[in-house]
């Protein structure tokens, strides 16, 4: 483990040419960097060190950045597809050429391993190219006319102004996801990161697009709380939200949302299945549980909550899943070779350990882990769990591999849809036969088999059911429908005559 007193005096903030001076320390940016009303301290997880610090809005301010926003959109709407394409491409290449200085912000800001964080980093320039792509796509349709002289078409106009509110974990690359097909198809954006993780989910992006020669006011970037959240998704010039977070929350934000008749796109919690069947490959069965549920410690939508296996190999599912747990070194990801890093903050830490503690409480036993030093918990893999304890029915975010015995394939089925989550799934087995018949029967947007259940790509129709979303979905190919409303339009050369 770290000794953080021994390095304390010794750390610095990252440097770089991107993010280098100091015109974005305590500021908002709304085409230009501006004093926000105070400023959030940017802590480095590992240590507890302050790196820097943002500008805190407020819902004055925030205002002030939605007002210049909607300014500013109508124009970059009306340049060319091809120029706004060559803009996104260019964003693409400056994230690139900067890409060791954002490395290391992601890995200090976020607590994640350089490899997750270098993942990242390429995922979120493929969203960028993939953004620039849309623009190539056909904008409308022509539709059938019952007079030959009118031409009667359905064409995809803009929103306007999207408001873009994103969590910690995968930072740049969800608020990335969000922005760059908004962008793209001729709306403005204006971003709220999580305050864990303001730089590499919030300033990096201003930079990157305020360098690339994006019109000043189509981006803009607040920091705050639920207050800037609220002030965000209530102003009138906002049509869409996109949120990406808790159920919880976005619970909060659907509703405030609808009541203002906005559009909505909600990707939320999970607590994903894995299924082993009793056919399965014993060994890559727990390789692939392992990097489900330890993955950036857990801390993802995706992860692995659940690993349902059949009685048959239980006990050696278990075994081999536990012997991995026990061999991962956790520790400091940027000073340190480690698999695992940092919780996020104390309170989500406690959160994991009450849960592990509660369902130990209740009957299941620890296979591995269940201890922590600091943020830095052990993974941890708990036999004997049921459906009536915590570690089944709650979503963990944390690096936690509950495993329950299922009897037979049905009774795996049960238990996987057995959740008010439907995000993501997998099934281990020996014959794809199996595996396909069960994927069709997993309530969840998206269901691997010989997998894991994370997976990411900027080409996927991205999201969940169930309380893991309301139906929309990020990706590529359903950007269209995301980002842009219809227009039903006629013309003709000669004015229509009626009666009247």
């Amino acid at each position: 483990m770290l000794d953080v007193a021994a390095i304390r005096t010794e750390i610095e903030p990252p440097s770089g040419r991107l993010l280098a001076g100091a015109a974005w320390g305590g500021a908002l940016f709304d085409g230009a960097w501006r004093a926000g009303a105070g400023e959030i301290s940017v802590i480095e997880k590992a240590t507890g060190a302050t790196l820097g610090s943002v500008g805190l809005a407020d819902p004055a301010l925030t205002r002030e950045v939605i007002d210049k926003a909607q300014a500013a959109q109508r124009a970059w709407a009306g340049v060319p597809a091809e120029a706004r394409a060559a803009l996104i491409r260019k964003a693409a290449g400056l994230l690139e050429a900067n890409a060791d200085e954002i490395l290391e912000w992601i890995v200090r800001e976020s607590g994640g391993l350089r490899p997750k964080a270098e993942f990242e980093l390429h995922s979120a320039v493929a969203e960028l190219h993939h953004a620039a792509a849309q623009l190539i796509q056909p904008h409308g349709h022509i539709l059938a006319s019952p007079d030959p002289s009118r031409t009667s078409l359905a064409q995809r106009l803009p929103l306007g102004v999207v408001g873009v509110i994103t969590p910690w974990n995968f930072p740049l690359l969800l608020a990335m996801r969000s922005a760059a097909p908004a962008l793209a198809l001729g709306n403005a954006v204006v971003l709220k990161p999580d305050p864990q993780t303001p730089i590499c989910g919030g300033v990096v992006l201003a930079r990157i697009f305020e360098e690339a020669g994006l019109p000043a006011g189509v981006f803009g970037l607040v920091n705050g709380g639920a207050d800037v959240g609220e002030a965000l998704i209530e102003h009138p010039a906002v049509r869409m939200i996109t949120f990406t977070g808790s159920t919880a929350v976005g619970r909060r934000v659907g509703e405030l949302a609808g009541r203002h008749l906005k559009k909505v796109a909600l990707e939320l919690g999970g607590n994903n299945a894995f299924i082993v069947l009793d056919d399965a490959d014993l060994a890559a069965a727990a390789s692939a549980g392992a990097w489900g549920s330890f993955l950036h410690q857990g801390q993802i939508c995706m992860a692995t909550g659940r690993h349902i296996v059949h009685r048959k190999i239980a006990q050696a599912y278990t075994e081999a899943l536990a012997q991995k747990a026990a061999h991962l070194p956790v520790g400091d990801p940027f000073r340190q070779q480690v698999a695992l890093g940092p919780i996020i903050n104390e309170r989500q830490l406690a959160n994991v350990h009450a849960i592990v503690s509660q369902s130990v409480e209740q009957g299941a036993q620890l296979a591995a882990g269940g201890t922590y030093e600091g943020l830095f918990y052990r993974p941890t893999v708990l036999a004997g769990v049921t459906a009536d304890m915590p570690a089944f029915s709650r979503e963990i975010f944390g690096p936690v591999a509950p495993v329950i015995i299922a009897e037979d394939d049905d009774h795996a089925v049960a238990l996987a849809n057995q959740t008010e989550y439907g995000l993501s799934g997998a099934i281990q087995t020996g014959r794809l036969d199996r595996g396909l018949s069960l994927a069709r029967q997993i309530h969840a947007g998206m269901v691997h088999v010989n997998d894991q259940t994370v997976g990411d790509m900027p080409q996927i129709p991205m999201g969940g059911m169930g309380s893991s979303g309301n139906g929309n979905r990020f990706g590529s190919i359903t950007a269209w429908e995301e980002f842009t409303e219809w227009q039903w339009l006629t013309f003709s050369s000669t004015p229509a005559r009626y009666p009247f």
